[in-house]
């Protein structure tokens, strides 16, 4: 939506029930003594998570949505901060406030609109996030800007100006415009908690930039105005200070060591060699020598054990504080969880979820974030504690059988399905053992054991090594008009017959995070029965084409073959970060008349498929 319809929105937010007492949810700011950090009289230091979707949402990924950019809401948010707390985090780094990007979809929403412009309605859902985190315990690190373009950033903020990427750096009124969003943003009372940005010690501390390229005179000069807007809280210099595969690294600079306005040095780190990553970590060290914190502030997508290797590093150097590991991602409002892949994971590394799924086990997700666990409470110097039952999820709305998916919860490995006939008859596992990673956007389980008609009622169950949950709410009375069989592409168990078919994976990003899928190219073909009267089948691809490569023939019972048009919708985004494929819809609905057993896709050209749902009605 524009700029003129948010103010509506406002209106209608829900009261947050909290109590607004302008108490901060902590005693102490977190405060720098030499080279090491404190938490009053102790010393702090922490192994945690960078969550770059904590004050914003760019994983939308339903299959129909062509807008990937929102904003997180309550239940997002909390589930974010109780799997950090379970994993014994005390620290995320959020990534920037967003900056409005032409490139972006033109209702996409966004924090900063213009220069001296900002958007309430964000601002209120970081107000949120922030009262949340010191709800739970978490300290925030935020960075104000970013050098890149991703959620908008440094070449925006020239944009409005009508001035290219560089002139950010250098030119006096970009750099006003930047500052008075950094007054803001330090200024603003909370409207969840009452307390300021720059009075809550829940901000453990403000980031000038992510990985920013400006000269050191740029660094200083931020550095100071935010230190004299905010002189209890921590500065961190967000210098591009980083190491890439295959690159040169980029060292800590000078600026930051000697400038007394900066507190905190952070390095990046993506070398893939986890000895090129302790080389360069230890050599950040040597030049810094014990006069400030070095923050180990991204490293990831390698192998658990390098993984471990570079976090052991870094709990050995008292002058390292924290490491926070790129990156985390949360459960999703409609049910599922958000996902992203990124370049330098080489079609490999997704962002981890906790507790780890098996669509994780290519890149050892259950081992990694395990391991994190570990590591996070024993730099505390603590016993990493059993691991408790979830709390229950919430079961979300059902109207038909089909369709079912719910809130989970956070920790939670698997879940139990229950369905009671009528409103008192005994409960019946639908599912067990299952998980909530589904291809985003859809429904969780489908349920096709029940009779067309008649009522049902629904309840799920979340389990992990600590035990199981208490019932979510019941759901209910159901009563469905049809079934609906799914295939969601894990294999080729679903279909009847096919040709020159097979499941793949990788480029997860392209086909909007769908992990597995049919892929057929020209000459293939793939065929399904319905199992009872068909009422429509939908085919969910993605394609690199204008024109559609699916093409439908229909068979009846007694063997009769016909061509079917069916008719196909696109949902292209105008996101241009990302190389997307087309998601394109095909649907069919036969007549009343029209007698269909099979259905056979013939691909004209290269077509992948990540769910197909044929909606039928049982056979008496």
């Amino acid at each position: 939506m524009k700029r003129t319809m948010f103010l509506a929105v406002l209106a209608a937010l829900p009261s947050l029930g909290f109590a607004q007492d302008a108490k901060p949810a902590f005693e102490h700011f977190i405060t720098r003594e030499g080279a090491k950090l404190y938490d009053g009289d102790e010393v702090f230091r922490f192994v945690s998570w960078n969550v770059p979707t904590l004050n914003y949402v760019e994983d939308e990924m339903a299959f129909s949505e062509v807008n990937p950019y929102a904003l997180p809401n309550e239940f997002e948010l909390r589930d974010l901060f109780e799997s950090v707390n379970q994993m014994g985090g005390q620290v995320v780094r959020g990534y920037t406030i967003p900056v409005r990007n032409e490139d972006f979809p033109e209702d996409a929403v966004t924090y900063v609109e213009a220069p001296g412009e900002f958007n309430e309605e964000a601002f209120r859902v970081m107000d949120l996030g922030i009262a949340l985190a010191g709800e739970y315990g978490v300290r925030v690190i935020q960075p104000l800007v970013n050098n890149w373009p991703w959620m908008g950033g440094r070449p925006n903020y020239a944009a409005f100006r009508g001035k290219d990427t560089d002139a950010f750096c250098t030119d006096p009124e970009i750099r006003e415009d930047f500052k008075q969003t950094i007054r803001f943003v330090l200024n603003r009372t909370n409207t969840v908690n009452g307390v300021k940005y720059k009075d809550d010690p829940t901000i453990m501390a403000w980031e000038t930039g992510n990985e920013m390229t400006c000269p050191a005179e740029w660094a200083v000069d931020i550095a100071r105005t935010i230190k004299s807007e905010a002189p209890n809280q921590l500065v961190l210099d967000g210098y591009h200070a980083v190491g890439n595969k295959g690159q040169d690294p980029v060292y800590v600079q000078q600026h930051s060591i000697d400038e007394d306005a900066i507190d905190l040095i952070s390095t990046h780190h993506y070398e893939e060699n986890p000895r090129e990553v302790i080389a360069n970590i230890a050599e950040n060290v040597r030049r810094i020598g014990g006069k400030k914190p070095l923050l180990v502030g991204e490293f990831g997508f390698m192998s658990t054990t390098a993984m471990e290797q570079v976090i052991d590093f870094a709990m050995s150097e008292d002058t390292i504080p924290g490491a926070l590991i790129w990156s985390l991602r949360r459960h999703h409002r409609d049910g599922g969880w958000y996902y992203h892949t990124e370049p330098l994971g080489g079609g490999l590394y997704r962002a981890y979820h906790w507790p780890g799924f098996g669509e994780g086990e290519v890149y050892d997700e259950r081992a990694l974030v395990h391991m994190t666990r570990q590591k996070a409470f024993a730099i505390q110097g603590k016993d990493v504690p059993s691991r408790k039952a979830p709390a229950a999820p919430t079961l979300l709305p059902i109207e038909q059988a089909g369709a079912i998916s719910w809130q989970g919860s956070a920790g939670a490995s698997a879940y139990t399905v229950e369905r009671r006939h009528g409103g008192d008859g005994d409960w019946t596992a639908v599912a067990t053992g299952v998980d909530d990673m589904q291809t985003p956007g859809f429904p969780l389980l489908s349920d096709i054991g029940v009779r067309v008609g008649e009522p049902y009622y629904y309840r799920v169950t979340a389990l992990n090594e600590g035990g199981e949950s208490a019932p979510s709410n019941v759901v209910g009375p159901v009563v469905s008009e049809f079934l609906t069989l799914v295939d969601d592409a894990e294999n080729l168990g679903t279909a009847t017959f096919w040709e020159n078919v097979s499941v793949v994976t990788g480029d997860y990003r392209s086909y909007k995070e769908a992990y597995d899928r049919l892929m057929g190219e020209e000459g293939a073909s793939l065929t399904y029965t319905a199992p009872g009267r068909l009422r429509e089948l939908r085919i969910y691809a993605f394609e690199k084409s204008e024109e559609p490569h699916l093409s439908l023939t229909v068979r009846s019972q007694a063997g009769k073959e016909r061509r079917a048009k069916m008719r196909h919708t696109d949902y292209a985004s105008s996101e241009s970060n990302y190389d997307y494929a087309v998601p394109r819809l095909y649907s069919f609905m036969p007549t009343r008349r029209q007698d269909v057993q099979d259905m056979i896709l013939d691909f004209s050209g290269r077509s992948d498929i990540v769910r197909v749902e044929i909606d039928y009605v049982p056979e008496e």
